[in-house]
Parts: C-alpha cells; sequence; structure tokens
C-alpha cells in the first residue's frame, strides 16, 4: 500500500505546512497588540536636564504633546515616535499575509486529501458484488 504511505506522509505536511501558517498568523496577532500598546499607552520621557515627563498615550493625547517634538521643549514626541509604530505595523503584514496563505494551503489540502480517502473507500464499497440470500 504504497498510496497509503505516501498520503499519511502528505497529510502530515499538510498539518506542519497549517502549524506554520497558524504560527505566523500568531506572530502577527502579538505585532498588532505590540502597535496597540505603543498607541494606547502612557509612557514617560526623559528630558536634557536628567527630570521624568509624564506623556500621555500616542492616541489620546490633548493638545500638540505627542506631534510637535523638541522645537517646543517637549520630549515626549521624541519618546515615542511615529514610524516605530508605523514600522511595527506594517511589519504584521505580509506576515499575516503569509501566515493566512500557509494556514489556508495546509488546512485546504488536509481536508482534500480525507475527502478523497472517502471517495476511494466508497468506491470500494460500491465494487463489491452484492450478497444476495445463500442458495444451500
Amino acid at each position: 500500500m504504497r498510496s497509503l504511505a505516501y498520503d499519511l506522509e502528505f497529510r502530515e505536511q499538510s498539518t506542519r505546512i497549517r502549524d506554520w501558517g497558524a504560527g505566523l498568523l500568531l506572530l502577527a496577532a502579538l505585532l498588532w497588540g505590540w502597535c496597540g500598546f505603543l498607541l494606547l499607552t502612557d509612557y514617560s520621557a526623559e528630558t536634557s536636564g536628567g527630570r521624568t515627563v509624564a506623556c500621555s498615550s500616542r492616541l489620546f493625547t490633548e493638545g500638540s504633546t505627542a506631534n510637535e517634538g523638541r522645537a517646543r521643549g517637549d520630549y515626549c514626541a521624541a519618546e515615542r515616535d511615529w514610524p516605530e509604530v508605523l514600522a511595527v505595523l506594517w511589519l504584521s503584514v505580509p506576515v499575516s499575509i503569509v501566515g493566512t496563505a500557509l494556514f489556508t494551503t495546509g488546512l485546504v489540502s488536509k481536508r482534500m486529501s480525507a475527502h478523497a480517502q472517502a471517495v476511494r473507500e466508497l468506491d470500494r464499497l460500491a465494487e463489491r458484488p452484492a450478497r444476495g440470500p445463500d442458495p444451500s
């Protein structure tokens, strides 16, 4: 039964591909969580004088504290820069696309293999001669 061994190996490979996809989707979710953390939490910044200034979150700031920069003597803008948040967000996009493709490929391959096995079983049952009553 070489086809059975091939089918089992195919299903194992499909499971590995699906698991890689799930891992990449988990990584993308962690990157989204990190992006949300950077945007939604309060933070502190250290001034050139060595004191610490409390800064409000990037999304919920009132006024220009997070957006004006050091030109006005504000150190909050330089501590959590928008490019860092956007870099995390952009990094999550290809990770989630590849993860979705791998997860879907692995899942569909495994399901198709199970379907093909079920069809083979049905064909094998249909080819059996029908047993009638025993003439003896």
